[in-house]
């Protein structure tokens, strides 16, 4: 449900933009906005994880994912939705990394690569299978009211579920901590602090570090001026506040205080390399989807069926492949990762080639094919990177390590969507010229996201030779 409203909501973008008169800046943020928010709850919703019981919070999350999916679904203005995507984003962050801690917490070796696997398929299909799913409700209910199905499909889902995990999850709390060990999202909370501490100024100055990173981007998109118009030195803010933030995060571990970035997991260079990748990765992953539906959507006039059609084959093969990885991860350690990062690159890069220099028509139905190529590249990354990253993570940092790695992965999208949607959006903006246009501000995004996932393989190659031969920790 968490990772199925990151994209089922693109296809539905053209109908609650014409539905609700939303500008390019609320389109992008009700996008972006969820997996702000859903990031920055990660960390401290693992800490209450850790302490509280993961079925608790799980079940908490649930019930608010529900009731916020609910309130989107009857959103009565543009304003009112992206609000309520926040709230949703909130929920889906409480919820989430409960989901990896237990997984990190019941099974192990072999077992928990498996598991891990089954993770990965999830994250892969629900995330890309989003736009056929969203271009059906929206197709068959039409598009005046059938963008509010997207959001209100999560409600029998959310109450069928919540009887389902109050009774099969596991109620007990995790065992006691190692003395000095640091739960989840904070490191040993200080006298005085009770056993729930928090670095709330930690947890601030990321949340302004990712929307200083996402302002510009995201309103240059209705700036008269285009990008020469954004609010550029905010990048320099961003700069700052980061160094404010290591200082801070140095300062309060080094004190034994609640810490967002623990000093066991920052002096872990496998977590850092691997939480580092995911971000990169994420970046460029999650904005795939969207600039497709709106090339499809806006460039092409295709039905939002047809949009998400053109993406079901990035789904199936995606889970096939993070299955098989699942299986393999343990014996192929980093080389996994980074074919299926090369995989998705040459895939990725093809597509920007044909669409500059293809007609249109051509474009329109190869890419899915190639698609399908990224899909089994993607499904070989995202599984392997979480296994590999995790692995050395003793059980009471899982809540920690696995709240973090996915923030990382989480704040990575919404940087990434705020980026590339912007260039999508200002190439189309600046030449009104039919087809070609769309498919040149497909080409110049998707090309970013190649060189976001060279990057991404840069960190899976430095950490592969770091490990010496390439194979997964014990």
């Amino acid at each position: 449900m968490t990772l199925l409203d990151v994209s089922i909501v693109n296809v539905a973008l053209p109908s609650i933009q014409a539905a609700l008169g939303a500008t390019a800046s609320q389109i992008q943020w009700i996008v972006a906005g969820y997996s702000l928010t859903f990031g920055l709850m990660l960390v401290p919703a693992g800490r209450f994880g850790d302490i509280l019981g993961r079925r608790q919070m799980f079940l908490l999350g649930l019930a608010g994912f529900t009731l916020s999916s609910l309130a989107c679904g009857f959103a009565p203005s543009a304003l009112v939705l992206t609000v309520l995507r926040l709230i949703q984003g909130v929920f889906a962050g409480i919820m989430n990394p409960q989901i990896s801690a237990l997984i990190q917490e019941l099974f192990r070796g072999g077992e928990r690569a498996r598991a891990f696997g089954v993770f990965g398929m999830t994250v892969g299909v629900s995330t890309a299978i989003g736009p056929l799913l969203g271009g059906i409700l929206v197709t068959v209910i039409g598009p005046e009211h059938g963008w509010r199905s997207v959001f209100l499909i999560n409600v029998p889902i959310g109450l069928a579920l919540i009887p389902l995990a109050a009774r099969f999850l596991p109620s007990r709390r995790p065992g006691p901590r190692p003395s000095g060990a640091p739960a989840a999202g904070a490191g040993p909370a200080p006298a005085g602090s009770g056993r729930l501490g928090l670095d709330l100024p930690g947890l601030t100055l990321i949340a302004l570090i990712v929307v200083a990173l996402m302002w510009p981007f995201v309103t240059a998109s209705s700036h008269p001026d285009g990008l020469a118009g954004a609010p550029w030195w905010l990048l320099a803010l961003a700069a700052a506040l980061g160094g404010v933030l290591v200082v801070w995060e140095r300062r309060q571990d080094g004190h034994g205080r609640p810490a967002v970035l623990p000093g066991a997991l920052v002096r872990n260079t496998g977590f850092v390399l691997g939480s580092t990748l995911a971000a990169a990765y994420f970046a460029g992953f999650t904005s795939i989807f969207i600039v497709i539906t709106l090339f499809y959507q806006d460039g092409l006039h295709h039905s939002a069926l047809i949009a998400g059609l053109a993406q079901m084959p990035f789904a199936l093969t995606s889970a096939v492949a993070a299955r098989w990885s699942g299986r393999h991860v343990m014996s192929q350690g980093r080389r996994l990762v980074i074919r299926g990062l090369v995989i998705m690159s040459v895939a990725l890069a093809c597509i920007v080639v044909l669409a500059e220099v293809a007609p249109v028509g051509i474009v329109q139905w190869v890419t899915p094919v190639l698609l399908a190529v990224a899909g089994w590249g993607s499904g070989s990354v995202i599984s392997p990177n979480q296994t590999l990253t995790l692995a050395e993570m003793p059980t009471s940092l899982a809540g920690t390590a696995a709240g973090l790695l996915q923030t990382f992965q989480r704040l990575g999208g919404s940087v990434g969507l705020a980026l590339l949607t912007t260039v999508y959006f200002a190439r189309v903006a600046s030449d009104r010229n039919g087809p070609a246009t769309y498919a040149h501000a497909l080409a110049l995004s998707l090309a970013l996201t190649v060189v976001i996932l060279l990057i991404a393989l840069g960190i899976a190659i430095a950490d592969a030779r770091r490990r010496g031969s390439a194979s997964p920790a014990s």
